[in-house]
């Protein structure tokens, strides 16, 4: 017993003397979990969609405010161009379209069937599927309403059908959660390819003594930063070769868009992912603590404030703000456009910009620091 809890305090003994780890033990755990309070939420509660009314009546517009008054939609934009619906769908900036036919008060109104298109982007299967039943919830609510007031106004019961929406479901009909998901793990394999590795593999380098040896050879330090991390993009894109062929021939989702577009973002994407490695390195005295850090301080996070699972709408205003600076939500948005939606340059242009930025200023910083670290 003795000797049991001699053990005990040597242990924590050496875990205080170390006092970078010493913080991620104590403190990592409390702040991912309230993090994880805020982000962690499947409910969707802000949907955006795109109006196309072509009755223009005073029914229609009453049917809008339904919607709108539900508290579940944000109208993003009156239309009267068709392809103002596919536009907004294709750009990830609206997840449901509705077109209101020209004889939507008429066929309410005289027992015809009246139907209301609604387009669904379904890349994102989960929300997709809350989408549809929110606005068949507010539809049947409309519908009696009107029913209501006939029967008020007239003393008679007017025979009215329901509105029927006539559901139509863009890029991923059958609304499957695989489809939305299995893209993203290729963002996720790239990331802990380049970043856990990179950093791994330095600061095994470190207590083996040999990146001591490498200093004092004739070879420049950019020259070592560069060695270092070639090796990992090029292992990160044979796993990619490898993930995507899976996804193709095995769980048959066909990439839609450009494959060179594709590798391109994937390329860009690394810059950053290599930098936080190379960054983590240069604070991480032993591979466990490189891990821990790389986990619980870079990865997770980055998960977390993505959209890789939790839609960002939905998360508080402050903790969206905090998303802006998450690379791997840019390029979770390019490769599920490239693969589900067929999406091109035009589209995605702003994020790729965003995610190239990012990735220059993370890798140039971290390589600055790791040079020093070697002086």
């Amino acid at each position: 017993m003795r000797l049991l809890i001699y053990f005990i305090r040597k242990e924590l003994q050496q875990l205080k003397r170390d006092p970078k780890m010493f913080l991620i033990v104590l403190l990592a755990p409390v702040l991912q979990t309230i993090l994880l309070g805020y982000a962690a939420t499947f409910d969707v509660n802000n949907i955006d969609i795109v109006i196309f009314d072509q009755d223009k009546s005073i029914e229609s517009r009453k049917y809008i405010e339904k919607l709108i008054q539900s508290g579940y939609f944000t109208l993003k934009k009156f239309t009267n161009n068709y392809k103002d619906i596919e536009y907004f769908l294709l750009s990830g900036n609206a997840t449901a379209g509705i077109v209101i036919p020209q004889n939507f008060s008429k066929d309410l109104f005289s027992g015809n069937s009246t139907k209301v298109q609604v387009i669904i982007d379904g890349s994102d299967g989960t929300k997709g599927s809350i989408a549809i039943g929110y606005i068949q919830a507010a539809t049947s609510e409309f519908t009696q309403s009107v029913i209501k007031n006939l029967v008020s106004k007239k003393g008679i019961a007017i025979i009215t059908r329901n509105i029927q929406p006539a559901v139509r479901i863009w890029y991923n009909p059958e609304l499957k959660t695989r489809v939305f998901m299995v893209p993203a793990i290729t963002a996720l394999l790239l990331m802990i390819m380049t970043m856990l590795l990179t950093s791994l593999a330095i600061v095994k380098e470190k207590e083996m003594g040999t990146l001591e040896q490498l200093i004092v050879t004739p070879i420049k330090p950019w020259q070592l930063v560069l060695g270092k991390i070639l090796p990992f993009i090029i292992l990160s894109f044979v796993i990619i070769i490898l993930v995507n062929s899976v996804m193709v021939f095995w769980f048959d989702i066909p990439i839609k868009g450009n494959l060179f577009l594709f590798f391109l973002a994937s390329f860009i994407f690394t810059l950053s992912t290599l930098g936080l490695g190379l960054f983590v390195s240069t604070i991480s005295k032993t591979q466990q603590q490189a891990m821990m850090v790389t986990v619980f301080a870079v990865m997770m996070p980055m998960i977390y404030f993505s959209g890789f699972v939790f839609p960002i709408e939905n998360m508080p205003r402050i903790i969206q703000y905090i998303t802006y600076f998450v690379p791997l939500k840019y390029f979770l948005i390019i490769i599920r456009g490239v693969i589900l939606k067929g999406n091109g340059f035009y589209e995605l242009w702003q994020n790729l910009l965003i995610m190239l930025f990012m990735g220059i200023i993370i890798l140039i910083l971290s390589a600055n620091r790791f040079q020093k670290k070697l002086g």
